[in-house]
């Protein structure tokens, strides 16, 4: 993970999820890849405050918080440019039609895969 890893050196991501383990599994991935984390957020209203007080480069998101649709969240990052990656049991299907296009990581995935996935977003 070494390259992958410089990829995200300072970069600021956003996570924006519901699970305590997943998201402290993946704010330990993000450290260590060099990443500044913002959150974990696990609400939308949570992550909508942290995505404008911390202006994110890039993100991960949970489609799904406690049954509440992260789509806000979704659509203000994609308004505002910045990519993000969405992490769900659901898989693209769940996704609104608007962000088909995102690349999904199905749970549980591989932390290198999520940090491979977020260089490349970031590039």
């Amino acid at each position: 993970m070494a390259v992958a890893a410089k990829g995200l050196t300072g970069r600021r991501i956003l996570i924006v999820e519901d699970e305590a383990l997943i998201a402290m599994l993946v704010e330990d991935a993000l450290l260590d890849a060099g990443a500044v984390v913002l959150g974990p957020a696990a609400t939308v209203e949570e992550a909508l405050e942290l995505f404008r007080s911390g202006m994110p480069e890039a993100a991960v998101l949970d489609i799904n918080l406690a049954g509440q649709a992260s789509t806000p969240v979704a659509d203000a990052l994609a308004d505002s440019g910045v990519p993000f990656v969405v992490a769900t049991g659901y898989g693209a299907a769940g996704l609104p039609e608007r962000h088909r296009g995102v690349p999904v990581l199905a749970k549980p995935y591989d932390p290198r895969e999520l940090v491979e996935t977020l260089v490349a977003l970031c590039a």
